[in-house]
């Protein structure tokens, strides 16, 4: 019985590994004349807000504004 289970576990684990793939040549890195792919430039600022400083705000209004409810009554 053991041996019944030792052989279907091997028969399942080798259908889990993987054959190996076949290499392919890769171009020399130190020759120049080699491909490369080309990398457009992208601005490292590219696609962010600018932020500039504000005045300042009347500070009870702008709580009026946040607090629960109907906010401070008068």
């Amino acid at each position: 019985m053991k041996l019944n289970l030792f052989m279907v576990l091997g028969i399942f684990l080798s259908g889990c590994s993987a054959s190996p793939l076949p290499e392919t040549p890769s171009p020399d890195p130190g020759d120049p004349q080699a491909p490369a792919a080309a990398m457009p430039y992208t601005p490292v600022m590219a696609g962010t807000a600018a932020h500039v400083p504000v005045g300042l705000k009347p500070w009870r209004e702008l709580n009026d504004r946040v607090a629960p409810g109907a906010g401070r009554s008068p």
